[in-house]
């Protein structure tokens, strides 16, 4: 269909749209862009065409702040983001009649979760859902579902009330870690306070991505930091060198026999992770199918996370 020359014309292009989508999801052209697979060009142009059709503005645009939405750009959006999905679940209702599901989910999680716990997992959940393309996104900030930036979001934090369907994935625990050669060099530790003259990888304070993570300093008071990071891998990597102590998740350092936990009755963070998804989502089979299978998960490797194991646990339903 062509586009009208008529500004406000009913008669889109409807291609138009999907551009505009991205646009206003990356706040880039130059984004969008590559999300489409296209050169900037074909988007700046496409997007032109679409506010002529429309005969009014729907980007402010800036060299710092990119494409923002105009009033009418955000009434709009929220049309064409409706439109998206329900060409998407009429799409998986007519082609998964009668066959395996198939599409693709995006995955976002906090990086170690993401790295250490759901990349194998995941890996796993595509022998029984081989038509089922996945993208992980484990990142040290959040990741917006409003954005289109994942289909399936893991946070540290309850996600705020909108139109997102959340529940509680599981607890965690953290706690102090070294390697065997660290403990060797140093005198037994026997009590947290031994722990003055010691020094720690942990987070950058204020690069934080969430209050969360500073745990540092409420578990080991007056705890000194000269080796900090926004990246807990990089924390890892750190404490494996045998120069310092870290705080980390369980289900990262409990099955490295490389580190050990360091009085670990007396110093346990508990956290808690949470599952949430675009309410338009939710009952799409595809998202359905990751959403059960990572709560499968969580739950079998409770002891896992909770810091009472050592070994990952694979679900039965992974299997085709």
């Amino acid at each position: 269909m062509q586009k009208s020359t008529t500004p406000g014309d009913s008669h889109l292009n409807w291609d138009d749209l999907r551009y505009f989508l991205e646009v206003a999801r990356t706040q880039r052209a130059s984004g969008a862009a590559k999300r489409l697979g296209v050169d900037y060009t074909t988007v700046a142009r496409r997007v032109r065409a679409l506010e002529d059709a429309l005969g009014t503005l729907l980007f402010d645009k800036s060299r710092s702040g990119g494409f923002i939405l105009t009033a009418e750009g955000q009434r709009l959006l929220a049309y064409v983001d409706a439109m998206e999905t329900t060409v998407q679940s009429a799409t998986e209702h007519i082609a998964n009649t009668g066959h395996a599901l198939s599409g693709h989910v995006r995955v976002g999680s906090t990086e170690g979760f993401g790295c250490f716990f759901l990349a194998p997992q995941l890996a796993r959940f595509q022998d029984a859902h081989r038509q089922i393309s996945i993208d992980l996104l484990p990142v040290p900030h959040f990741v917006s579902l409003s954005k289109r930036e994942a289909d399936i979001a893991v946070t540290l934090e309850r996600p705020e009330h909108g139109q997102t369907v959340y529940t509680k994935l599981c607890d965690y625990r953290l706690r102090l870690y070294a390697t065997r050669d660290y403990l060797d060099q140093h005198e037994r530790l026997s009590r947290v306070e031994d722990l003055a003259t010691h020094r720690f990888a942990s987070y950058i304070d204020d690069l934080a991505f969430s209050y969360e993570l500073l745990y540092l300093e409420r578990a080991v008071p007056g705890a000194v930091s000269r080796w900090r990071s926004t990246s807990v891998i990089a924390q890892y990597h750190a404490a494996l060198q045998g120069r310092s102590l870290a705080i980390l998740p369980c289900f990262m350092a409990a099955q490295d026999s490389r580190l050990v936990p360091v009085l670990a009755d007396d110093i346990v963070v508990t956290r808690a992770f949470y599952l949430s998804c675009r309410e338009d989502l939710r009952k799409l089979k595809r998202i359905t199918a990751v959403w059960d299978f990572l709560r499968t998960v969580a739950e079998i490797n409770r002891p896992l996370l909770m810091g009472e194991a050592r070994e990952m646990l694979w679900s039965e339903t992974a299997r085709p």
